[in-house]
């Protein structure tokens, strides 16, 4: 064989093997970075919808607005029944979608509506820690930023699982109790214990029921002096207020991890509505949704504006009794779900604003993939067929060879 000729290919084959090493670096970096930038910029956010002036339908003004950020489920896989594959991906998946979503959208809070972790229930002290450690790598923010997390069955058990010490360690990792109201300009976030909503007069629920009872009477206290067209709280206003706390008064937004209860998905829509399939499956009180009774309960304690919920890990809008909105939040978990998203909502005193926006869909990253490697199978195919008749003697070309082997047999 001429030495030009196998100077040649082995010029061609260098070439070959250069081009195809950018082509899967830029496809590794479009899908594991770069992907997420050109889809969270089609999100924005919602404009409040003033009647008149600064005013909203309810008369009251629409104030300063507050942007806030809504996930639920993140799941973080645990010691036992996570691989390390499956946790590797997901928990990139999910940190490149939180940290590009605050860059670009730069949010003032952000809630997490529980099941922050998968195996909070049964982590030993060293794997809580650990899990720990990496849900703050991942959803790690700025001091312009406030996170807020609720808690959910995945972190302290179900009902029957959940204790003091498994509710007190997750209360100390995020500081804060784990039923209480939260305001941030004006606005009034009552945060639930949905975990313990169960009735049955455990230790927790009693201890969470007592709270509920008296966030009540604090709103409704703060609530006498505003106009009667915005009055809400218990049904008759509340006498004796001495020691009760002093709030803005105004209709709360209510985030839990359960949702109020409802018969089934049925009636939800959507791209992130549960699958067809699942969405007539009826719903057990007490473990997908809250009972009858402590929903009606919430609903007549606080009235709240506006729920937002998790835990089914799909998207649904429900109106309770007419009156009360409830958004289930889907999971932010490419394990849970194709495609993952989140809440943006503008809010103020007396309005708010909601829309959804998307993460990149697994399907689409894992067709990128795909493609990147047939056509890299194809430039190897074509290259080989170009130089079959010196191929099998270039040690350089072995996999030409292998791949005529097979072609031919």
């Amino acid at each position: 064989m001429p030495n030009n000729k196998v100077i040649s290919i082995r010029l061609s084959t260098g070439w070959l093997a250069v081009v195809s090493l950018l082509g899967l670096v830029s496809v590794f970096f479009f899908c594991e970075y770069l992907i997420y930038y050109p889809v969270i910029l089609r999100c924005a956010w919602p404009k409040l919808s003033a009647v008149r002036g600064g005013e909203v339908a309810d008369g009251r003004s629409t104030g300063s607005t507050l942007r806030a950020m809504v996930l639920s489920d993140t799941h973080l896989l645990g010691a036992v029944g996570g691989h390390w594959f499956d946790k590797l991906r997901r928990e990139w998946q999910m940190e490149r979608g939180f940290q590009t979503a605050l860059w670009l959208l730069r949010p003032e809070i952000v809630f997490i509506l529980g099941d922050i972790f998968d195996e909070g229930k049964w982590s030993t002290p060293t794997n809580w820690e650990d899990d720990v450690r990496r849900f703050h790598r991942m959803f790690r923010h700025s001091t312009d930023t406030e996170l807020v997390v609720l808690v959910g069955n995945h972190d302290i058990g179900f009902h029957y699982e959940m204790d003091w010490s498994k509710l007190q360690r997750f209360e100390k990792v995020f500081n804060s109790t784990s039923t209480r109201i939260l305001t941030k300009k004006g606005i009034n976030f009552l945060l639930v214990n949905s975990v313990a909503l169960h009735g049955d007069g455990c230790p927790i629920c009693q201890s969470v029921e007592k709270e509920l009872v008296k966030l009540s009477r604090d709103l409704s206290c703060s609530l006498q002096n505003s106009p009667p067209s915005s009055s809400i709280g218990l049904d008759s206003a509340v006498e004796g207020c001495e020691g009760a706390e002093s709030l803005p008064p105004t209709p709360p937004i209510m985030l839990q991890h359960y949702p109020l209860y409802r018969v089934s998905d049925a009636s939800c829509t959507g791209e992130d509505a549960a699958p067809p399939e699942e969405r007539h499956l009826l719903f057990r009180e007490k473990y997908d949704v809250l009972s009858k009774e402590a929903s009606q309960k919430l609903l007549q304690w606080f009235k709240p504006r506006l729920i937002l919920s998790g835990h089914t890990h799909s998207g649904c809008e429900v109106l309770h009794d007419n009156s009360y909105p409830e958004i289930s939040v889907p999971s932010f978990n490419w394990r849970n779900r194709n495609n993952p998203s989140f809440i943006l909502a503008t809010l103020s005193e007396g309005s708010h604003s909601l829309s959804k926006c998307f993460l990149p869909e697994e399907s689409t990253v894992i067709a990128v993939y795909s493609s990147a490697g047939a056509l890299l199978l194809l430039a190897v195919m074509a290259h080989c067929l170009c130089f079959k008749s010196v191929g099998p003697l270039l040690p350089c070309l072995s996999l030409c060879a292998l791949i005529g082997k097979h072609k031919y047999l």
